[in-house]
């Protein structure tokens, strides 16, 4: 920004901080909290748009339709990013949030899968492409409002709060449920009560519109208006100014993989770890996420302002090494904490399964492909938790600790038979795969595991909105950001929770979906030591 602009540029009161703070943290967390009621209960969506007899392949789609929005977050980046470079900040957010708060709320008035058919899937796949577009702008434009108003000494605390927001919305996700679990019997909330969440949204774009209307333009956008200084073509801009290329390299890998796949990874894939394989309790589950989210909220304020005292490269670097060091650890001990009979009775009685052509196919029945007979057994045990050992063999073959386990002809023929028959077989050698409900200082140890996960998300998230602007030149700021951000959220995170479970489903390890956070991290950190400025934040300049 020139010295005209700078000159023209007014320094807002302590309350307007305090007001667009609030506005734009409130708005991030409905915003987000539209995005993640999805995810959240995905458990319940498999079964209202998906018709399949096989809860695999249900979730499996279900994170395929939450994976659309993600994948269409980028063209929103490009999209509200020209917008919001060529229009101003305010409006262009007062957009997205109507946005999504329209497609969000549009979810709970589809029918279901047994009323309309396919069309129930297809109308649910279009509002996340709404979704997405509109998530795709919010962001960037959130981030960039409140630093462009914070002090530079005070931009990574003030912007935290954007960050802490986006953990914001999951919680509230997690609220609502819990609420209308309160008030409405668990048979209705699966049959209908489920619908009150996404409109609930309606609701929630209310207060939004209202709370953001209130605010003025961005006292940077409007010093480079006045000064006729905004971008011809922010877009092409991003991608011509000098040195972009490279920020937006080391934004895109260095920071966005890095933060997105822990952050995916301790809350959703926590969520699906401790509801699916590990056989927690719905209410349970919950009642853990909500804790645990509400507390991590802090730690993303608290490292934001610790950024602008150490820099925003030295958090980053210790929470992705430290997330490489701790990820399979952390999991391993919530998985002897949550269901501590499955894993006794896996050391106890070790499974064993032969059979030709023994490997798993999870979208079989999708593409209406044979499954093997051997694969199904595969399958069922990976969804139920029980880990297994290959063993050469030309019959399909089950043992439990040596011991043969009779095969039922009837588990080839119905996955709910399957199900039935291998658990009861199994149940029979000590694995217990009723509904958990952990004891006391367990769920402590549960929430203390997911408490840690949340501070490695914080010490790579708290800092970032602070540190994408000041990467870029303020005049393809909102552009240049957000591009390489939802880049890397839409795909390298959110195709985490379909990735993962692929990986699980085809290789039976109930671990093994790690692998793809820890190389996506791995790779990220590299990245960011090398790209990444050291030392005290500054202002951009144009040879950083």
């Amino acid at each position: 920004m020139s010295g005209t602009a700078q000159a023209e540029m007014r320094e807002p009161s302590d309350k307007e901080i305090k007001l667009v703070i609030g506005a734009s943290s409130a708005g991030t967390i409905f915003e987000w909290y539209d995005f993640f009621i999805y995810g959240t209960l995905a458990y319940i969506l498999k079964d209202a748009f998906y018709d399949v007899d096989n809860d695999t392949l249900g979730l499996l789609l279900v994170w395929s339709t939450f994976a659309v929005g993600f994948a269409f977050r980028p063209i929103g980046a490009i999209l509200f990013g020209f917008l919001g470079d060529k229009l101003g900040r305010k409006y262009t957010f007062l957009v997205t949030v109507t946005l999504m708060g329209i497609a969000t709320a549009g979810v709970g008035f589809i029918p279901t899968v047994e009323t309309i058919g396919i069309l129930a899937p297809i109308i649910v796949i279009f509002l996340r492409i709404i979704q997405g577009l509109a998530l795709g702008g919010e962001y960037g434009g959130a981030a960039i409002y409140v630093a462009e108003h914070a002090p530079p000494e005070k931009r990574g605390f003030y912007t935290s709060f954007i960050q802490a927001s986006v953990a914001g919305g999951f919680v509230l996700s997690i609220m609502v449920v819990l609420a209308c679990r309160a008030l409405i019997p668990e048979d209705d909330f699966v049959a209908w009560g489920w619908r009150i969440p996404f409109l609930l949204s309606i609701l929630l774009l209310g207060i939004s519109l209202w709370m953001r209307l209130m605010l003025s333009e961005s006292p940077v956008f409007q010093a480079m208006k006045a000064a006729g200084e905004t971008s011809g073509n922010p877009f092409v801009e991003s991608f011509t100014y000098p040195g972009n290329k490279k920020r937006i390299f080391v934004a895109l890998f260095g920071i966005t993989g890095i933060l997105t796949t822990i952050w995916y990874t301790a809350f959703f894939s926590g969520m699906s770890f401790l509801r699916g394989p590990m056989h927690v309790a719905d209410l349970t589950v919950e009642w853990i996420l909500l804790i645990s989210g509400l507390i991590s909220m802090s730690f993303f304020i608290i490292i934001g302002k610790w950024s602008d005292r150490v820099g925003r490269k030295k958090p980053i670097i210790i929470g992705a090494l430290a997330a490489l060091l701790l990820l399979f650890p952390a999991f391993w001990a919530l998985g002897h904490l949550a269901n501590p009979g499955i894993a006794d009775a896996a050391e106890r009685t070790p499974i064993t399964v032969s059979g030709p052509q023994c490997v798993t196919d999870p979208f079989a029945d999708l593409f209406d492909r044979e499954q093997t007979d051997c694969g199904k057994v595969l399958e069922t045990l990976t969804a139920a938790g029980v880990p297994y050992t290959l063993v050469p063999g030309d019959t399909v073959s089950l043992a439990a600790g040596g011991e043969p386990v009779a095969v039922d002809p009837a588990w080839f023929e119905s996955g709910a038979a399957r199900t039935e028959g291998i658990r009861g077989a199994l149940s029979q050698y000590g694995f217990d795969f009723s509904k958990q409900q952990p004891a006391f200082l367990n769920i402590v140890g549960i929430i203390a595991i997911l408490l840690g996960l949340g501070f490695l998300s914080a010490l790579t998230y708290g800092s970032v909105a602070a540190l994408l602007s000041e990467m870029f030149p303020p005049k393809i700021r909102y552009s240049s950001m957000s591009i390489p951000y939802h880049i890397g959220a839409g795909y390298l995170g959110g195709f985490l929770p379909l990735i993962a479970s692929v990986i699980v489903a085809s290789t039976g390890n109930i671990y093994s979906g790690l692998w793809y956070t820890w190389g996506v991290v791995a790779i990220g950190v590299v990245i960011a030591w090398w790209g990444l400025p050291s030392g005290p934040p500054t202002d951009f300049k144009d040879d950083a």
